[in-house]
């Protein structure tokens, strides 16, 4: 009996693969047929089929015979996207405390691309890229902590943070390690909530601002809880730099006492300072995000900050954020551009990921919309009932399909 490895999918009902007759006379690779393809950087949303050669995208067209490719994948009614860009994850599994596997909890899930936010440090990163990105099919690359030990807190086994002793902020050895890492560093991260960074969260992010400054690349700051006010760290914040767990539901976010945006925070965004959701497990808050989105304050990247302690809820995945913002308002397309476009220009990624324009890198996401009736929680327990969620059915890297994230993985 013929062996299939591990990473064969075998899509049953859900989607179907077929095998050209005449393989050697076919134009593509792999043929995605059928459905409707959503790329806001075409500014694209129409039934197209996509064709792939030697891992890039080769051909858009509104019909492409199944002739012309060695293998065809039905997407007759699904979405199609381009590879999903999650920009904030923590996937260093086994190491950093909120590590998961990135790959059956990513690349499995529609998210070809990812941004480990902060799990390792100077001191850490070494094995970070030896270990997950070097060895998993997501394709990994990560925001370097200012902190040397990188991510350290383990709630509720350990509350206490990488930057309550600040020693350990350390710009040189950060710019130093991104120097020789550049092809996989693309910013810097550091964490403020008081029990991570104590009440010297100011000084840190000077720290981090420094090494950010040098190396010339984007600085991610965690916000919510913090012991500085929100307009004072916005103060030490520059263009291009993002702020996560923009809809947090505690003190220290971006609402006033009376639920307004902070005129602090539209003015940053203004600016060019870009928001980010960064889901997690208590980062996310409905009433936060129902009132920022009623006052224009929207995201630019939608992320899930999926990690060991969300990964089986209320976060579960991209996907599952993303239907959340349709929830409150957003359109198929809108949401599908924060978690494409935007990310792969905010994070200067290699040119080709975030899009399925010709020449473009060969990442496909495939979805089905479910109707009905679904309960989904916020970080603080709190639902709403949703119409409609995207759910991940099959995935493709480089022109390889990886395999479905609804159907269980069958070896032969």
């Amino acid at each position: 009996m013929k062996r299939y490895s591990r990473r064969t999918i075998l899509f049953a009902s859900t989607l179907e693969v077929l095998r050209s007759q005449n393989p050697a006379q076919a134009k593509y690779d792999l043929l995605v047929r059928g459905g409707q393809l959503v790329d806001p950087v075409q500014n694209l949303s129409a039934q197209r089929d996509v064709a792939i050669v030697n891992g890039k995208v080769a051909r858009i067209a509104p019909s492409i015979p199944e002739s012309e490719a060695v293998q065809t994948l039905n997407a007759k009614g699904m979405i199609v996207t381009p590879g999903l860009i999650d920009v904030h994850v923590h996937v260093y599994d086994g190491v950093a405390p909120l590590g998961i596997p990135a790959d059956p909890n990513c690349i499995a899930k529609g998210v070809t691309t990812v941004l480990d936010a902060g799990s390792a440090g100077a001191h850490t990163f070494p094995g970070l890229r030896k270990y997950v990105i070097n060895v998993v099919d997501t394709r990994v690359y990560a925001l370097l902590n200012i902190s040397v030990v990188g991510q350290s807190t383990l709630s509720p086994g350990n509350p206490w943070g990488e930057l309550l002793d600040i020693r350990y902020a350390n710009p040189k050895l950060t710019v130093k390690t991104i120097e020789q890492n550049r092809d996989r560093i693309l910013g810097v991260k550091i964490r403020l909530t008081e029990n991570i960074s104590g009440r010297h969260d100011l000084e840190a992010l000077k720290l981090a601002r420094e090494a950010a400054d040098a190396t010339r690349l984007p600085l991610m700051v965690h916000i919510g809880g913090t012991f500085s006010t929100l307009p004072k760290i916005l103060d030490l914040m520059r263009p291009g730099d993002v702020i996560t767990h923009t809809y947090r539901q505690e003190a220290g976010g971006i609402l006033d006492d009376r639920g307004r945006v902070l005129p602090e925070v539209k003015k940053a965004v203004a600016n060019g300072i870009g928001l980010d959701v960064g889901h997690g497990a208590g980062s996310f808050g409905w009433a936060v995000a129902e009132a920022a989105l009623k006052q224009d304050t929207f995201p630019g990247t939608i992320s899930s900050d999926v990690h060991q302690y969300n990964v089986h809820g209320p976060v579960l995945d991209l996907a599952t954020t993303l239907s959340k913002f349709m929830h409150l308002g957003m359109t198929l397309e809108q949401v599908v551009e924060r978690a494409t476009k935007n990310p792969a220009s905010t994070f200067g990624f290699p040119r080709g990921l975030g899009t399925l324009a010709v020449g473009s890198e060969g990442d496909v996401a495939v979805f089905k919309m479910e109707q009905g009736d679904f309960e989904l929680f916020d970080s603080v327990r709190q639902s709403r009932i949703v119409h409609r969620r995207l759910l991940p059915v099959a995935t493709v890297k480089a022109g390889r399909i990886y395999g479905s994230a609804s159907i269980p993985v069958v070896t032969l």
